[in-house]
């Protein structure tokens, strides 16, 4: 049997002859396209069918000049169409309606033509344009068709030709095209927009409603397109039809056009979706079993967030449940990466911004989900966002109570000096809606001032119009607090601000605008926090007075007066009184603004900005707060209950706190020496420490303590000696050691070394008790001319045999004594004493540790020097060791360390540190 002989259309070249023709570009040019229809026809189809679809069919066709006539062809089907339609809601560019609907071709046309011809005009049209919608998912064709003038025939098309068929053609040949900026931005200027919206508004069909829908879709790649086509009401018959329930592949396209046109979500765009009735199917949407379908919904609501305006209604439509369970959802265990949080986050944040949003964000679990981010390090950035949105609950009670009992205000504290997170800042539509913008003429009152005030007025925050400054407004600065006068308890002296406020900060007036940085949202919180009747529980511990403090003295400029102010009102509050004592907030204030040591600062010092007067001045006056409170008849008896009733813990702050907080001889003398406060104190120094600082804590309160029992003490560290302020006395020993000597020794002490050192007999005997009976009674010694002294050095028994002779500070008892930086224990120094004791020479014992303490605690010893001289065990010389350590004028940080070496070398014998320290502090040592 014969093969089959190939058809025309096999061949491209044919196909591209006949497109030609037809576009009047080849040699049949001038012909009616409809006499040549059916070869035309032919060849349309095979091209679409075989040509275009095969491997590389596509470049094939535009390399051989394919998209200029097919083109050609487009213009005159279209302009030869018999019955264009009306241009809707939009027109066309002047061009594109004299190509489409010119007086001179379209009647023309019309009247050579057959009846039949429209069909075929229309058939003609749908293959040409699905070609070329074909060719345009390709990017040289697209360069191609853009460098043709290709875009001006399809808007034509749409706007004349109101056949599904073809409007789904050109629809899709326009979102090809519109997968490149270039021809999106033509699209655009072309006018295409109107006649899109109107397709979707008239077409029935779902094929032709995708690809309109993705054609918007393609058409939203930027801001500016976005906004001219919310502008130009694409939004809302997207939300209509997705309101109307359509077919699955349908809904898909609608979601995912509206996710692109809700990005950086405009106004018209949030009017025109919630107009549209689209809020509530997106609500149902989130819970779609396709997981594209489910995002994306979820996606659009939190969008629709940064617009004030659609967030009621969102709220009412039930987003915020939607929301708050999607974000839980990925921050579980199996959840998400934070990229993917973040326009969650971004959205929940912004829902607190209403008063019924935040209430149903309350119910659904929101303030828990809001700490757990504040409490998560990996979620930083997100931190200064979320504590802006708490703001919004500033005065619902039941709230921050909830917030407090979760940790909010440590958390708060350390907000205060955190960095700065990466949030952008949003604009004016993303205000509350809960006072919304007011379009009077003329522009007497900023923003929604007028509700606002009334509302402030009607729930008792404000007493009248005039305590409101213009400048308030929860989405930049509160109104700033006045310098309130604290009178906790009748007759009590009130604690004004002092001037210290107004050398750091700007002097709070009500119509100046305090300072509004990053810890403004922080500052306002705690600060309606310390407006609590007792605030002590939460703002004075620990972490929140290290945060506050940090901020204070850690600020680049002025702090905000907001953070004074807070610490004045705590210090001013009876209420907080114990909790200052427990914390031991008393003895960090001092700390870290008087005396500008910080936790991070102990024990090793760290790189800090200069201590500025300003500080000691305001930890002075917070000082001075806590003392009217405490020589108050509540604070003496709050003390006096902590001091004797209360916990072994309590006991010991209270007693390290009185000396900073008390100034009443009576009361501080009655509490800490006759009630034993001090020995409270003294005993917990070898305990494990309750607070980081707690030994710079203790040697600072028993330097104050010690200057409160004797204000006029001497500055001198070590006293002065006779041996120091006279010359040194002449040696009596010496001249038995010459050559000569006079008198002639009449006994010699043996060493274990050998040596022989003279002595003289009745001198010696006279010395002390044990060389009594050692040369003058019945042991054999006493007839003997050498004598044995076994134990003991040469260095060590220079300064014995001075003593016995009657030297008296001829520089003798110098020599054993090793210089400061060397260890005494073992030394010929520990030698030297041990000598004098087993030897009865108290008066020897006493040079040898007045010589130790002028070398080692003197002016070149340090506070290392205190606990090795404390190691040697001498009573006489803990008592220097204590009063070098307290002593008047001496550096803190000095006594600090200096304590630390002295607990450490008392070790669990912690009786002698005590009594040297209660002997010092009180002025009783011998």
């Amino acid at each position: 049997m014969a093969a089959a002989r190939p058809a025309l259309t096999d061949s491209l070249s044919f196909c591209l002859a006949q497109l030609t023709a037809a576009a009047g570009e080849g040699p049949g040019w001038g012909k009616d396209p409809a006499t040549n229809e059916t070869p035309l026809g032919r060849a349309l189809l095979a091209l679409r069918t075989r040509h275009i679809k095969a491997a590389e069919g596509i470049e094939r066709f535009r390399a051989r000049g394919g998209l200029r006539p097919l083109l050609s062809l487009l213009r005159r089907t279209a302009a030869a169409d018999p019955a264009p339609s009306p241009a809707g809601s939009g027109s066309a560019p002047s061009s594109v309606a004299s190509a489409g609907s010119s007086p001179d071709h379209a009647p023309a046309a019309e009247s050579s033509l057959p009846p039949s011809s429209p069909v075929r005009l229309r058939k003609t049209l749908d293959l040409a344009l699905s070609i070329l919608a074909n060719c345009c998912t390709e990017g040289a064709c697209r360069a191609e068709v853009r460098r043709l003038g290709g875009i001006l025939p399809l808007v034509t098309i749409l706007q004349c030709v109101k056949t599904d068929s073809i409007q789904n053609r050109t629809a899709r040949a326009l979102g090809n095209l519109a997968m490149e900026a270039e021809s999106c931005r033509d699209i655009h200027s072309a006018g295409a927009v109107p006649f899109l919206v109107e397709s979707l508004t008239a077409s029935q069909d779902s094929q032709c409603l995708q690809s309109v829908v993705r054609a918007l879709r393609n058409l939203a790649d930027s801001p500016q397109h976005r906004l001219a086509l919310a502008q130009q009401g694409a939004v809302r018959p997207l939300a209509e039809l997705l309101a109307t329930a359509p077919d699955p592949a349908l809904t898909s396209a609608l979601v995912r056009a509206l996710l692109e046109l809700s990005r950086g979500c405009s106004r018209a765009c949030a009017e025109q979706l919630s107009l549209g009735g689209g809020l509530g199917p997106l609500v149902s949407l989130a819970s779609h079993p396709k997981r594209a379908i489910r995002e994306a919904a979820i996606l659009i609501l939190a969008n629709l967030c940064a617009q004030g305006l659609v967030r009621p209604a969102l709220g009412n439509a039930g987003g915020v449940e939607v929301l708050l369970g999607e974000l839980r959802r990925r921050r579980g265990p199996s959840g998400t990466s934070s990229a993917s949080q973040q326009p969650l986050v971004r959205a929940v944040c912004l829902l607190c911004r209403e008063a019924i949003n935040r209430a149903r964000l309350r119910d659904a679990g929101g303030l828990e989900l809001l700490m757990g981010l504040l409490q998560d390090p990996g979620a930083s950035a997100w931190h200064p966002r979320v504590v802006a949105a708490l703001v919004g609950f500033l005065y619902d009670t039941g709230a921050l109570g909830k917030l407090q009992a979760l940790g909010l205000v440590p958390l708060l504290a350390r907000q205060l000096c955190g960095e700065a997170g990466e949030e952008e800042e949003e604009g004016i539509e993303a205000a509350s809606w809960d006072f919304p913008e007011e379009r009077s003429p003329g522009q007497t009152e900023a923003g929604s001032f007028r509700s606002l005030r009334l509302w402030l007025i009607s729930e008792g925050y404000a007493a009248g119009p005039g305590d409101i400054s213009p400048d308030w407004s929860p989405e930049r600065c509160p109104m700033p607090e006045p310098s309130e006068s604290v009178s906790p308890t009748p007759g009590q002296p009130s604690m004004s601000t002092p001037r210290t406020l107004r050398k750091l900060g700007r002097v709070p007036s009500a119509t100046a605008e305090e300072p509004w940085g990053q810890e403004g949202p922080a500052l306002l919180l705690l600060s309606r926090f310390s407006q609590a009747p007792d605030p002590s529980g939460a703002l004075v511990t620990g972490p929140a007075l290290c945060g506050l403090l940090a901020y204070v003295t850690g600020a680049p400029g002025p702090p905000n007066p907001r953070a004074l102010r807070i610490l004045a009102r705590l210090t001013c509050n009876p209420a907080c009184l114990e909790a200052f004592v427990r914390s031991y907030g008393a003895a960090l204030l001092r700390a870290w603004l008087v005396l500008g040591v910080s936790p991070d600062d102990w024990p090793v010092a760290c790189a800090r900005p200069v201590h500025r007067s300003q500080h000691r001045e305001l930890g002075e006056m917070l000082l001075q707060n806590l003392t009217v409170q405490a020589e108050s008849p509540f604070g003496v008896g709050a003390l006096t209950h902590l001091l004797l009733s209360g916990s072994p813990e309590d006991r010991v702050a209270c007693a390290l706190t009185l000396p900073f907080i008390c100034r009443k001889p009576t009361l501080w003398r009655r509490l800490l020496l006759d009630q034993g406060g001090l020995r409270h104190l003294l005993a917990a120094l070898t305990q494990p420490a309750p607070h980081p600082l707690f030994l710079f804590f203790a040697a600072d309160s028993l330097s104050c303590l010690r200057a409160l029992v004797s204000p006029t003490v001497s500055p001198v560290l070590v006293p002065a000696t006779s041996s120091e302020l006279d010359p040194p006395s002449p040696c009596l020993y010496e001249p038995l050691l010459g050559p000569a000597p006079l008198p002639a020794p009449d006994l010699h002490f043996v060493l274990d070394s050998g040596l022989r050192l003279p002595a003289q007999r009745a001198a010696s005997a006279a010395a002390s008790p044990f060389f009594r009976a050692l040369l003058s009674g019945s042991f054999a010694e006493a007839q003997m001319d050498l004598v044995p002294l076994r134990g003991l050095s040469p260095s060590a028994a220079w300064p014995v045999l001075h003593h016995m002779h009657g030297c008296r500070g001829c520089g003798a008892a110098l020599g054993p004594i090793p210089p400061p930086g060397q260890p005494l224990l073992g030394s010929k120094a520990e030698e030297a004493l041990e000598a004098a004791g087993r030897f009865l020479l108290p008066a020897l014992e006493e040079e040898l540790e007045e010589a130790v303490a002028r070398i080692h605690l003197g002016p070149q010893g340090g506070p290392e020097s205190v606990g090795e001289v404390f190691r040697l065990g001498r009573p006489r010389l803990a008592v220097h060791c204590a009063r070098w350590t307290l002593g008047p004028g001496q550096c803190p940080r000095k006594q600090a360390l200096a304590l630390m070496g002295l607990v450490e070398a008392s070790g669990e014998e912690a009786g002698p540190l005590t009594e040297a320290l209660l002997a010092v502090v009180t002025e009783t040592e011998s």
